[in-house]
């Protein structure tokens, strides 16, 4: 297991190097630094997984060096190397190194490669020490590293003023989450008296019962402490009111949004809730509340994914439905269903989002699906690729047989809700079943739209540019992900496939003259690969996840429940065919409004009428928060601004003085005549003030 420390500071390592060298490395060293560096990693990470899949490794703990030693505080800086950790350092290192590799092609017209590298490894190497942990404040170390990288990488392109505002938006919304995480581990400190995870685990059931002061109140201990840190999970893992920073991420370039969607910040709070399961279990109020605010948030973003045009915010959609899926597993006691989904996700859903990459590279940074179609011809690498994923995330599968990876692990989760009995539980499978109906819609809606039916090309500013590039009229391009378009995106609301921009007639084919071009190898293979693991990884690994021998390859490292594995293989026979079911109906109906019938998507649009446009404003969560939070927090800022900070400090402070200073020295120069009988006087009634105070003294 000393590999370990290998695996995690390796990155950390080309990060300094890359960041620091910059241009005078150069950006061929950089990226072959930070790429190989992800690569090492990845392949030394693959054999303690396989160990611990066989049943031949054992947890072990490597310490790095002394942290904190304060009073009865007194933790170090260790790694943990657990089943749970193995899962973890697989599925980052991978989708990373894959991620890091891809960038070689996509950001090849960057011109500042290095630092874009640098923050790669850094956001890999963060993510890395936040799973390793083996104390809280050394997780809320990678769990805030995560956030600053993020904020780093979302915010690249520094001189596009929507990055930076999604880049703030990230920040500023993880900060409110982080909050809750803080004030949980202050909790979890406060009752057990320490930080190391494996002795709070250890603790955690007697505390079951006990009561705590929060808020001038008496509640039960357990919940507080869990609810809290939960309130962490939701932002970094954008749950249903903390979701609106993920969405706006796509401002970023597309690699980062694979890593952060596939295999880092998202995942992080679906690992938090498993690491600390043991904390969870004892309090059943906490676990309703994750698994409820899964199955809303699984079904909020559902929703919101079937009325999205630009590509990359429909799979950024279906990331956040996904996690949802992932947390009312983790809600109804499937710990390893949730891991389990978690790890066929990273594998799906980077294999999209960097396919979505590829789409958006071969038609000149165009985003919106509109201005698609008939690209399987010119782009046939991709277009199966996106297909893979496509039939993984929709769980193409036959129950009892095989299927791709989402099949083996959303199916999984569905059959838990239902086995579990509750209430909850029927409310999370059903809430699922109507996910995964609008999943399957959502994304086969973008393979129609992207890969079928005739080019309209024509219609994007986009290609409009790039044949007059073609053409020789100069046009200064950068490689930013993201349309400008003129009109505001809201004003298409009820607008199907609609019509913009100059018509081409001399190109009556729809493609302005335009012939998109597939990926360089360096952008395909990662595509390959990441196909061989959505078509494999849940039938290949399923039996170790959540079959009986669950409990074995877990070897305690989140908590198992065998009566709901049972419960699981039990359910009725609807209940595992319901999923291919729903999949196979929003499969259909996409096809007939995108491949059928054009005119009806407009026609339900405009029959749904407000219901469409509140859905495709993402449930007006935007606006709420503008109203309520930041408006005030404008208002509040001038007022503090003009009354306390001009009004008072300045007015008082350096105004003041300054203010001061003038009328004296006023005063003085009038004072200062130059005239000798002047000054006698003033000497005079000085010796006559002195005489007086000492008489009268």
């Amino acid at each position: 297991m000393q590999h370990i420390l290998i695996i995690v500071f390796l990155p950390l390592l080309a990060a300094i190097i890359a960041g620091l060298g910059n241009k005078q490395l150069g950006n061929v060293a950089a990226k072959s630094l930070t790429t190989g560096a992800l690569f090492v990693s990845c392949i030394l990470s693959w054999p303690i997984f396989i160990q611990f899949l066989n049943g031949t490794a054992e947890v072990a703990v490597v310490p790095v060096l002394k942290w904190v030693q304060s009073g009865a505080m007194t933790f170090d800086w260790a790694l943990r190397v657990d089943t749970l950790t193995a899962v973890m350092l697989v599925v980052i290192t991978s989708v990373s190194a894959l991620v890091h590799l891809y960038s070689w092609g996509y950001m090849s017209e960057e011109p500042d490669q290095p630092r874009f590298f640098a923050y790669l490894s850094l956001f890999t190497f963060a993510m890395l020490m936040l799973v390793t942990a083996d104390n809280l404040v050394q997780m809320f170390f990678g769990w805030e590293g995560v956030g600053l990288a993020s904020y780093l990488l979302i915010g690249f392109w520094f001189r596009k003023p929507s990055a930076c505002a999604a880049a703030i938006k990230a920040f500023v919304v993880n900060r409110v989450g982080d909050l809750g995480f803080m004030l949980g581990i202050f909790g979890t400190y406060l009752v057990f008296g320490t930080v190391s995870i494996p002795e709070i685990l250890h603790a955690a059931p007697g505390m079951a019962g006990s009561t705590i002061g929060f808020l001038g109140h008496r509640f039960d201990t357990m919940t507080v402490i869990c609810i809290l840190l939960f309130i962490g999970a939701m932002g970094k893992s954008a749950q249903l009111g903390l979701h609106t920073w993920l969405p706006d991420a796509m401002e970023g370039p597309t690699p980062v949004s694979a890593l952060i969607h596939a295999a880092t910040m998202v995942t992080a709070g679906v690992f938090m809730v498993c690491r600390l399961s043991p904390m969870f279990e004892t309090s059943e109020t906490a676990m309703h509340v994750v698994a409820f605010v899964g199955a809303c948030t699984c079904f909020f973003a559902a929703t919101v994914g079937c009325t999205q045009w630009d590509i990359k915010r429909v799979i950024a959609y279906s990331t956040c439905s996904q996690l949802g899926y992932m947390f009312f597993a983790a809600g109804v006691g499937a710990y390893g269903a949730a891991m389990f989904h978690l790890f066929t996700h990273a594998f799906f859903k980077a294999l999209l989002f960097l396919g979505a990459g590829s789409v958006i590279h071969s038609m000149h940074h165009e985003q919106d699906m509109r201005f698609y179609g008939g690209l399987r011809k010119h782009i046939p690498i991709t277009f199966w690729a996106m297909t893979a994923g496509t039939l993984a995330i929709t769980g193409v599968g036959i129950a009892g047989f095989a299927g791709f990876a989402g099949f083996h692990s959303k199916d999984a989760i569905l059959e838990a809700a239902f086995g579990s009995g509750t209430q909850i539980g029927g409310f999370a499978f059903w809430m699922g079943i109507a996910a995964a109906l609008m999943t399957s819609f959502y994304s086969w809606r973008l393979v129609f739209l992207t890969f079928f039916g005739k080019p309209r090309w024509i219609q994007s500013e986009h290609i409009q540019h790039a044949v007059h590039d073609a053409h020789g009229h100069g046009h200064d391009d950068h490689a930013h992900d993201g349309h400008e378009h003129a009109e505001d995106e809201d004003s298409h609301a009820s607008e199907e496939i609609g019509s913009r921009g100059p018509d081409y007639t001399q190109h009556g084919d729809g493609t302005g003259g335009y012939h998109p071009h597939e990926s360089p190898l360096v952008m395909l293979l990662p595509l390959i690969i990441l196909s061989l693991g959505a078509i494999f990884a849940g039938f290949i690994f399923q039996h170790a996840f959540v079959s009986e021998g669950e409990g074995e390859f877990w070897k305690g490292a989140l908590v198992f429940h065998e009566h709901l594995i049972h419960a699981m293989h039990g359910v009725p026979t609807w209940v595992k065919w319901a999923p291919f079911t729903v999949m196979a109906l929003g499969l259909l109906t996409a096809w007939y409004g995108y491949m059928k019938n054009l005119s009806f998507p407009k026609a339900v649009a405009e029959q749904l009428g407000p219901v469409y446009t509140f859905v495709f404003r993402k449930w007006m969560f935007d606006e709420l928060y503008n109203t309520i939070f930041v408006r005030p927090a404008f208002w509040l800022g001038k007022v503090f601004w003009n009354v306390l900070d001009i009004g008072v400090i300045d007015k008082f402070g350096p105004d003041g003085a300054a203010w001061v200073v003038a009328r004296g020295s006023t005063y003085a120069q009038k004072v200062q005549s130059g005239y000798l009988y002047s000054y006698a006087l003033v000497m005079l009634i000085g010796v006559v003030a002195a005489i007086s105070w000492v008489i009268a003294g």
